[in-house]
């Protein structure tokens, strides 16, 4: 049996949850961003322990930002929001790469991220009909 779902309900349902989670991305993603750019602690633990060099938090720091940025931006404009959210995905995937690469235990903040970054890719395709 197949469902269809149409009509406004629906549409308005899938709007909130579209955005919702992209502004939950934005949010996360902003802060980690500025931890990345103050130099926090937390970072350069994480950092030390996959071991990248500390020089890299602040092109980190502008990757970040420029992903929730285009995540909301895309709200308005939904193939930035798009893009945003696959550089972020990819961002993450690199992310969590480097923690298997040295067989970090603690990927629950990548694998975090990455989860994130992949809903809000999925609700901003379906809200748009881009699938």
């Amino acid at each position: 049996m197949r469902v269809r779902f149409s009509g406004p309900a629906c549409l308005q349902s899938v709007h909130v949850t579209y955005v919702v989670i992209t502004i939950l991305a934005v949010l996360a993603n902003g802060s980690a961003a500025t931890l990345n750019f103050v130099g926090a602690k937390s970072v350069k633990v994480v950092a030390d322990k996959v071991q990248v060099s500390r020089r890299w938090m602040i092109p980190f720091g502008i990757l970040l930002a420029s992903g929730a940025l285009g995540l909301l931006i895309g709200l308005a404009v939904p193939v930035l929001g798009t893009a945003a959210a696959i550089g972020l995905v990819l961002y993450f995937i690199g992310a969590l790469s480097a923690h298997l690469r040295v067989r970090d235990p603690g990927i629950g903040g990548a694998v975090s991220f990455l989860v994130l970054a992949v809903a809000a890719l999925i609700a901003g395709l379906g809200y748009h009909n881009q699938w």
